[in-house]
């Protein structure tokens, strides 16, 4: 295990201990995401949880869930999760996030907004001043005229590019969608940025959780780092 992995696993399994007996948890998608849903797993296997049912945010990570033996639910099931963990691209010091890498942005975010907690894991290779600094922005669109919103987010200001498959195909998320990773450069207001995408129609979602994180959760080699709250 090389040393961002191993940062990964710290992280992943701190955020897994928030998790108590009776709660509804949201099970994140990505290479930090999955070592809470694997600790979870092990706390469920060995006694230590109870009672747990949980909504992954992809198929992915219902797949790993369900070889976990942690218990699913729906939608029509619960309206409200205690706690989400999952993790983020970019993060910046007023726990505003990038999340997309995966191309689980959509569902993630579906999750996101019924979570009383939402708890972001990272290794310090994720944290900026700003948003947009090292990452570009997921945008999810619908594969009918996804030309023009390609054209739209270049002028407002985007170098835009049509994310690809391993296939070499444009990729497709879980719910059939295609994703346009818009670098805007370092975001200053991102507010403005999100009303305008989600004003335009053909656009599903974006990768901007802003002001949507209450935890912070990164690990370093010098140990792990839990904000609480946002910082002013």
């Amino acid at each position: 295990m090389d040393q961002q992995t191993a940062l990964k696993k710290k992280a992943g399994e701190f955020a897994a201990s928030l998790v108590q007996s009776g709660m509804r948890v949201g099970l994140g998608t990505g290479s930090t995401a999955v070592w809470a849903v694997r600790s979870i797993g092990e706390k469920i296997k060995s006694g230590e949880l109870t009672d747990i049912v949980a909504i992954p945010t992809s198929i992915r990570t219902a797949e790993e869930a369900k070889s976990l033996g942690i218990p699913l639910a729906s939608f029509d099931e619960i309206d409200e999760l205690d706690i989400t963990i999952d993790g983020a691209d970019e993060v910046d010091g007023r726990l505003n996030v990038i999340k997309g890498g995966g191309g689980a942005l959509l569902r993630e975010k579906i999750v996101a907004q019924i979570t009383k907690r939402l708890v972001i894991i990272v290794d310090p290779s994720k944290q900026v001043n700003l948003l947009g600094e090292t990452w570009a922005v997921p945008i999810e669109v619908v594969h009918f005229g996804w030309e023009s919103q390609k054209r739209f987010l270049e002028s407002q200001g985007a170098v835009v590019e049509v994310r690809m498959g391993d296939d070499g195909k444009p990729y497709l998320t879980d719910s059939g969608n295609l994703i346009l990773d818009a670098n805007f450069g370092r975001i200053y207001n991102i507010l403005a940025l999100e009303q305008k995408l989600q004003q335009r129609v053909g656009i599903v979602e974006s990768g901007l959780f802003f002001e949507m994180a209450d935890d912070l959760i990164v690990a370093s080699e010098e140990g792990i780092q839990h904000v609480q709250g946002r910082i002013a």
